[in-house]
Parts: C-alpha cells; sequence; structure tokens
C-alpha cells in the first residue's frame, strides 16, 4: 500500500505535465525538469533513508517517509511556477526514494529465502497499481477540476502510516543483529565492488524506464501530426492502464522466476524483449497504428517487471548492519544518476519527435543485460548468514 500511494502521488505529474505545459507555456525540456528533480531528489532521500533504516529501524523511516510525500503533494497544488513546482516535487522525491529504501529491506527481512523475490514482486508491483490510481484520479479530476485538485488528492497516503505504526513490526533479522557499523562500510571492500556494480545496473535500467514512462502520457495524447497517437487525456488514462496492468502482471511473474530460476537469468530475460519493444513502440503510431493497443501491456510487462530483482537481490549481498545503507544508496543513486533521463528524452523529443528519443532507452536495456553478470547469483540466500563479504559465493547456486 506504501508503494502504491508513493507511485500514485509521483506520477500525478506525469498525467498533469501536458495541462501544465500549456498553462506555464513551458519546453518540453522545461517540464522534463521538475520531473528530474523529482528523481535527483529520490536519491538522497533513498540514500539517507537507508542509512536511518540501519539506526533507527525499517518501520520508523518507512511512516515518516510517506508523511514527506503525501504533504509534499498538496503542497504542489500552491504553485504558481516552475521554481516552486521543483521545491514541492523535490520534497516528494525525498519520500520517494526513502519509502523503498525502508520497505524493501523490511519486506526482504521479513521473508524466507525460498520466497523472497515472490514478496518484492507483490512490493513492487504496487508501482502499477499506483499508475493505475494516477491515471484513474486523473480522467476524473483533471478535466472537470484542474490541475491542483489533481495534486490535492495526493495527502490522501498520509492516513497510511496510522496503520503501519499499529500493525508492522521491525523484522526480527534487524531485532537481533542490529549492531552498528561504521557508516562507509558498503564503500570498502569487499562490500564496494557489490556497490560500484549494483549502483551501475540500477542506473541503467532507472535511466530507461524513466526515459520512457515519463514521456508515455505525453506521447499518446500528443497529435498524430506531431508523432503522437493522438488520444484525449480519457483515453491516454485508460491506455496507461492497460500498459500498467501488463506491468503489474510483470512484477509478479518476475518473482516467481527468479525464485525458481535465479536473479540473473530471470532479469536478463526481462531487459533484453524490453530493449526489443521499445523502439517498436515508437515507431507504431506512424506505421502501425493498431500495435499501440497490442503492445502497449506488453512493454508494460518487460518494460517494468525487472525492478522486482531490486527488492531481493540487493538485500541479498549486503549483511543486516549495512543492509539498508546498501540497498538504498546503489538503488537510489542510480535513480539521482537516471534524472537526467527526463530532460534528455525531452531535448530529443523537442528535435526528432516523442517516438524517436523513446527509442534512446533500449541501449540502457542492453547495458543492464550485460551488467547483472557481474553480480553473484544470492538466489537462496540466507539473510541472517549474509556476512561482511556478501552471500555466500561458495554455494554451488552461485
Amino acid at each position: 500500500m506504501g508503494f502504491l500511494l508513493d507511485a500514485m502521488d509521483v506520477l500525478l505529474y506525469v498525467f498533469a505535465l501536458r495541462t501544465l505545459r500549456t498553462e506555464f507555456g513551458w519546453s518540453n525540456a522545461q517540464a522534463g525538469l521538475a520531473a528530474s528533480a523529482t528523481l535527483l531528489a529520490s536519491a538522497a532521500g533513498g540514500v539517507a533513508a537507508g542509512f536511518l533504516s540501519d539506526r533507527i529501524g525499517r518501520r520508523r523511516t518507512l511512516i515518516c517517509t510517506i508523511l514527506l510525500y503525501s504533504l509534499a503533494s498538496a503542497g504542489t497544488a500552491t504553485a504558481r511556477g516552475l521554481g516552486e513546482l521543483i521545491f514541492w516535487r523535490t520534497l516528494v522525491g525525498l519520500g520517494l526514494g526513502g519509502e523503498w529504501s525502508a520497505g524493501a529491506t523490511l519486506v526482504a527481512e521479513w521473508w524466507p529465502a525460498g520466497h523472497r523475490a515472490k514478496a518484492a514482486s507483490f512490493m513492487q508491483s504496487g508501482w502499477a497499481l499506483g499508475y493505475m490510481a494516477a491515471a484513474g484520479l486523473t480522467a476524473v479530476i483533471l478535466p472537470r477540476f484542474g490541475w491542483r485538485a489533481l495534486f490535492l488528492a495526493g495527502v490522501l497516503p498520509a492516513l497510511l502510516t496510522l496503520y503501519v505504526r499499529r500493525q508492522v513490526g521491525e523484522p526480527q533479522v534487524w531485532r537481533e543483529q542490529r549492531a552498528r557499523a561504521p557508516w562507509n562500510a558498503i564503500f570498502q571492500p569487499p562490500l564496494l565492488r557489490f556497490t560500484i556494480l549494483a549502483t551501475t545496473l540500477a542506473t541503467s535500467v532507472l535511466f530507461a524506464y524513466w526515459g520512457l514512462f515519463t514521456w508515455l502520457p505525453g506521447f499518446l495524447s500528443l497529435p498524430a501530426g506531431e508523432g503522437g497517437a493522438g488520444m484525449t487525456v480519457v483515453r491516454t488514462s485508460g491506455f496507461v492502464f492497460a500498459v500498467q496492468a501488463g506491468a503489474f502482471a510483470g512484477y509478479l511473474w518476475f518473482g516467481a522466476l527468479a525464485d525458481r530460476l535465479g536473479r540473473r537469468p530471470a532479469f536478463t530475460f526481462y531487459v533484453l524483449a524490453a530493449a526489443l519493444l521499445v523502439p517498436l513502440y515508437g515507431m507504431a503510431p506512424r506505421r502501425w497504428p493498431a500495435l499501440l493497443f497490442w503492445m502497449g501491456p506488453l512493454v508494460g510487462f518487460f518494460g517494468s517487471g525487472y525492478f522486482s530483482l531490486f527488492g531481493a537481490m540487493l538485500a541479498e549481498l549486503y549483511p543486516t548492519a549495512v543492509r539498508g545503507a546498501g540497498q538504498g544508496f546503489a538503488f537510489n543513486f542510480g535513480r539521482g544518476l537516471s534524472a537526467l533521463a527526463p530532460v534528455l528524452v525531452g531535448a530529443l523529443a523537442d528535435r526528432h519527435g516523442v517516438g524517436a528519443a523513446l527509442a534512446v532507452n533500449s541501449g540502457f536495456f542492453i547495458t543492464a543485460a550485460a551488467l547483472v553478470f557481474l553480480l553473484p547469483e544470492t538466489k537462496d540466500a540466507d539473510l541472517s548468514a549474509v556476512g561482511a563479504g556478501g552471500p555466500d559465493l561458495n554455494s554451488p547456486a552461485r
């Protein structure tokens, strides 16, 4: 639920992007700047929350981050220009990154090894549901009440903290092994290698994801004469709903494959399929308009489902004392570097059209397919036994 509502608050901007461009007279690059600010802030929030969760606990950190992104989303409704909008979306980003770091670590530590990837995938599937919720709210609120009312609805996730406080406990492995470690342990051997490789891997797929999905609603609603699909706001929301239904299935199937076959084979299958689909999708409105409908769920399935890897695999690379820090840094520092994606794709769209700009993301998916094999296979890792050197690499499964 936390990740669902997190995604909803972040993606409200994506659906309001065209309306904001029209009202304030922004270029594609300027509109992408606010999205990039959110991603950049999420890096700082995720890294900070990861370190904090190792100190004060996963649950307490989770509560703070949910409150932050909820209140900041409501604050977005008061923005009077690009500067104020960037301020509020920066705070949303801090909560976004922090919520994932605390929540993903909490889930990984609660579940046994044989089902950890499935549990992480179920948590990650909240992003697709949040995307759908943002699409639904946009279709209902934006045409009738405007973008300010749309962002005001983003305060609702704050209510979830009451449930978290009452019903969610700290994982046993953290309670039993909460001995402090130096804050910079993840940047020293033997963990340094994992940190560098995992961060590079996360950067590749996050760049591809945000470069694609920040501009997808705008691509669908852009007039056909300008290289888009020419859909209305309501039709765009409905179509994105189908894409995210595919993403929801993609997240869940990834977990099942990763627990059975291993983290690396499942991830490689997903990202290579995404690399093939994205350029075809960008060309579809001009050459094969009917394919947009049929390819949408597949783009969602393969273009999103691989994120389930990080909730499980990153936790399995680091010992308990620095698990939050390692998981939070690798994923969210990569997210910060990927903040360039919306601006880059926006600038390319201004010159070559949105469809052509989306195809650039395929290269990052292919890069990720190669990078994942530089990390160990962590399937069946026992988190209580993961030491300072990471998972047991002598196991036959490795």
